[in-house]
């Protein structure tokens, strides 16, 4: 049975306040129950220290020092046949190890089976680059190093990909704020305008949830659709919410503002 918890303002509660919770696994088998998965991994042993190994969901996941992932995904990829990378990046275990967790996820077309490698480094630790095995890595190396700040040892080009070249922070790590620090509030304004426009212009709202309909600017003119610029008195006339295009859609009915009933006890 599962612990009861009072859904009193439910909508008004995230479902998890910690931003660290770590979601239970599924179920793990050994990887003797595949004849397959079982001849990969005895080579890899030959070959390699291998600190864990196990199937998940159809896949065998294998764990191995990250000085070796070079040399794995070689072999992999030339002997064993897990010719495709559709899949690379890494988790933060910052707060917990001090770590981060790189992942590799191949293919096998021939075998028809997947096979995920797995290692950890510590913070400010570089991987080896797997740009010359896989293309595909490139741009995920790339994503990688923009979003935790990972550098990839040997990769061509390792630069941001996603964030503006001078970005400071990296957007996927645990701690980086939700909505943004100081200096991704004032990017934009300090980039075009120059940090003397502050004053004139103000923060970037990161607000995600912040709508407002009288917004000439940032085009949330829910209702009140208006010229871009024009200026807002705030004394502007009501205008009803329509969700459909001007001529209606066949058999269904337009939906009106005014002949609509607005709930407004939460107990009924």
């Amino acid at each position: 049975m599962r612990t009861y918890k009072p859904k009193d303002d439910v909508q008004a509660k995230p479902y998890y306040t910690d931003r660290f919770y770590v979601s239970p696994q599924v179920p793990k088998q050994d990887v003797g129950s595949d004849e397959v998965f079982a001849s990969d991994l005895s080579v890899l042993k030959e070959n390699f220290t291998i600190h864990d190994a196990y199937i998940q969901i159809g896949q065998m996941v294998v764990y191995i020092n990250a000085s070796d992932n070079y040399k794995v995904l070689e072999l992999l990829r030339d002997k064993l046949d897990y010719t495709q990378l559709s899949e690379m990046s890494a988790i933060d275990w910052l707060a917990k190890q001090n770590q981060f967790e790189i992942f590799y996820q191949l293919l096998s077309m021939e075998k028809r089976k997947r096979i995920r490698i797995k290692c950890f480094i510590d913070k400010d630790e570089a991987i080896n680059s797997v740009e010359k095995l896989f293309r595909s890595a490139d741009w995920s190396e790339r994503e990688m190093y923009d979003m935790f700040g990972i550098k990839a040892n040997n990769h061509p080009f390792l630069k941001r990909i996603l964030m503006p070249y001078d970005w400071e922070g990296y957007p996927l790590l645990k701690t980086y704020p939700l909505e943004g620090d100081e200096f991704a509030a004032w990017y934009e304004v300090d980039k075009i305008y120059g940090k003397e426009a502050r004053e004139i212009i103000g923060p970037e709202i990161r607000d995600t949830a912040r709508v407002d309909r009288y917004d000439s600017e940032r085009f949330a003119r829910l209702g009140h659709e208006v010229p871009k610029g024009t200026k807002i008195t705030g004394n502007e006339p009501k205008q009803p919410l329509a969700y459909q295009e001007e001529g209606g859609v066949f058999m269904i009915d337009k939906f009106d503002e005014n002949k609509s009933t607005i709930i407004t006890d939460r107990d009924r």
